[in-house]
C-alpha cells in the first residue's frame, strides 16, 4: 500500500452518507444521535461478512484513484463531485460500542452488526465519488488498507437482522449482490428510524461492496428528499452496475 497521505477523517464522507435521512439538509446536521447510531450499527457492518464469491485473500493490485473514472456514466441531470485519495483517519478503524439498550432479532447476531475487531495499527486511504440526480444519492467509494480486512461470516440465520431500542429500531437485510470474479461481495438494505426531538425520523439506504485482497469497493445508495415530491426509490441495479464499473476501475 502507498504511504498514507497527511491524516485527514476523509471516512467523514462515508459516515455522512450513512446517516442521510429523509429530512432536509439543513436538519441532518442537527441529528447527532442518528448520526452516530448509524455509524455503529450500518457502517461498520461493510466490514463483516455476508460475504459471496471467490475468496479474496490473494495478492490483488489496483488504483483507488481510478474510481474516479465512474463519474463519466452520469449524464447532465446529475451533480457530480468527487474525493481525492486521501489517508483515512486511523481512529475510524477503532473498535466501536453498539448503543446500550438495543435488542436483536434473532438475540444471537448482536456480534454481526458489531463488526469484527479489526488488526492493530492497520492503514487506510481512500477516494470517492458522489453523484446526485433522479432522486437518488450514489457514493462509491474506494479503499485500500495496509493489509486485508477479516471477512468472517455471520452465516445463514444472520441474513436478516432487527434491532430495537429506546429511541432506536430499524433492520439490516442482505440482498442480492453481482458476482465480481476473484472478490467477496455483499450487498445489505438498511432501514432506521430513531426519535429526534419528540419526532420520528426514518433512513434507507442500500450499500454494495466488493473486497479483493487489501482493496474494497462501496457503493452507497439512498433516497433524496426533495421537498414537494415523493421520495423516489432507490435504483438498485444503477447501484449493482456501478460496483462492477468501480470494481473494474480501481483494478485497472
Amino acid at each position: 500500500m502507498r504511504p498514507p497521505l497527511a491524516p485527514q477523517f476523509a471516512a467523514d464522507l462515508l459516515v455522512k452518507t450513512v446517516s442521510t435521512l429523509r429530512s432536509s439538509g439543513a436538519a441532518l446536521g442537527r441529528l447527532t444521535t442518528m448520526r452516530k447510531a448509524v455509524l455503529a450499527v450500518g457502517s461498520v457492518c461493510w466490514l463483516v461478512g455476508c460475504s459471496s464469491g471467490a475468496s479474496s485473500t490473494t495478492a490483488s493490485t489496483g488504483d483507488i484513484a481510478k474510481v474516479a473514472e465512474v463519474k463519466s456514466g452520469f449524464g447532465p441531470e446529475y451533480t457530480v463531485t468527487d474525493v481525492t485519495p486521501r489517508a483515512i483517519d486511523p481512529g475510524f478503524f477503532s473498535a466501536r460500542k453498539l448503543p446500550d439498550g438495543l435488542s436483536f432479532d434473532p438475540a444471537n447476531c448482536a456480534q454481526v452488526a458489531a463488526g469484527p475487531q479489526l488488526p492493530t495499527g492497520l492503514q487506510g486511504n481512500m477516494a470517492a465519488v458522489s453523484a446526485e440526480g433522479n432522486g437518488n444519492r450514489f457514493v462509491v467509494i474506494a479503499v485500500e488498507t495496509s493489509q486485508p480486512l477479516p471477512a468472517p461470516s455471520p452465516g445463514k440465520d444472520c441474513s436478516k437482522v432487527t434491532f430495537s431500542g429506546t429511541q432506536l429500531r430499524g433492520g439490516i437485510e442482505v440482498v442480492d449482490v453481482p458476482h465480481i470474479d476473484g472478490t467477496q461481495t455483499l450487498g445489505v438494505h438498511r432501514v432506521l428510524q430513531a426519535v429526534v426531538g419528540g419526532s420520528a425520523r426514518t433512513g434507507e439506504l442500500y450499500d454494495y461492496s466488493a473486497r479483493f485482497g487489501d482493496y474494497q469497493v462501496i457503493v452507497i445508495a439512498n433516497p433524496l428528499v426533495i421537498p414537494g415530491r415523493p421520495v423516489a426509490r432507490v435504483d438498485t441495479q444503477r447501484a449493482r452496475d456501478l460496483l462492477v464499473q468501480a470494481v473494474a476501475a480501481v483494478r485497472g
